[in-house]
């Protein structure tokens, strides 16, 4: 079926409350890194979804929080921006009966831009129905929702209703990503995040945050094989070697995860080669930060 229509929805919310894992799974396939620490996220994402005659382009954000850094200025200003020039805005909140300060700015955004926008509880599978309960009433009275969805993405609950309400918002437009295509991001910006992601799930505290990860080397060999040369920088000589561990076990196990989800993605044999190297600060410096795709620093 041709798409003849299409709506651009973002996906906004604090730091840590399944923004990514939402995008994922109504995409139907991972494109945005997820783990279980905040601040996961540090750019704009594109997910496209086609059902029917719809193109449905997902954007998912950086959780909003109170920047401490350049790179988190700029985390900022991207929800900001995100957060205008859309279809709908899909606020998505934990299953707690307080509304705190970035769902109180993400509200604001939305009345000043005159957004319409979907509450969405995610995690319900955490809490009982009375305490959900509680929820829609303090969201129901901060803001007049066009429709409030508990749902849990991780298990896949309630997924089906919130893509039907998202679907409402398409209007008569030509299609913008070709069939086939789930996200706009490179593959290069893909496997930089991967190993990422992989560091957010292997390294303890404040560690993987200081890190950033540049693809150095993505060739495809004539078999198909594709060689892949990622650098891991981060911010102090002592991170270095916690990042490459006793013997080099650490890296050596962020690189085994890494190489065994891009061979997912990508369908075919990789082989990885990492490096760890030291920019120290490298989060307060714009050049840095542009130099690693966060371009609008």
């Amino acid at each position: 079926m041709p798409i003849t229509k299409t709506a651009m929805i973002t996906i906004a919310g604090r730091p840590n409350v399944g923004k990514s894992t939402l995008t994922n799974a109504l995409v139907g396939e991972k494109i945005a890194i997820v783990s279980s620490k905040p601040q996961t996220t540090r750019s704009r994402i594109y997910g496209v979804v086609n059902r029917e005659d719809t193109q449905l382009v997902l954007l998912d954000t950086p959780g909003l929080h109170k920047a401490r850094t350049r790179l988190g200025d700029y985390m900022v200003k991207v929800v900001r921006q995100s957060v205008a020039d859309v279809d709908a805005v899909c606020l998505l909140v934990e299953p707690i009966a307080h509304i705190g300060p970035p769902e109180q700015a993400l509200i604001e955004r939305i009345r000043e831009e005159k957004l319409p926008a979907v509450l969405v509880i995610n995690k319900i599978d955490t809490v009982e129905k009375d305490a959900l309960l509680a929820v829609i009433a303090a969201y129901a009275e901060a803001h007049s929702f066009d429709a409030i969805i508990p749902l849990s993405a991780q298990q896949g609950d309630g997924m089906d209703i919130l893509m039907n309400q998202l679907m409402t918002y398409a209007q008569e437009g030509p299609q913008l990503f070709p069939d086939g295509m789930t996200t706009d991001q490179p593959e290069r910006q893909i496997i930089s995040e991967i190993v990422r992601e992989k560091l957010l799930w292997c390294l303890d505290k404040e560690i993987p945050h200081g890190t950033a990860v540049e693809v150095t080397k993505f060739s495809e060999r004539e078999n198909e094989i594709i060689d892949v040369d990622v650098t891991i920088y981060c911010e102090k000589a002592s991170h270095k070697g916690i990042i490459i561990g006793k013997q080099g076990a650490m890296l050596k196990k962020i690189s085994t995860a890494a190489r065994q989800d891009m061979e997912r993605f990508m369908g075919t044999k990789v082989y990885l080669e990492t490096w760890v190297k030291v920019k120290e600060n490298w989060r307060d410096n714009v050049n840095y930060i542009r130099s690693f795709g966060y371009e609008d620093a």
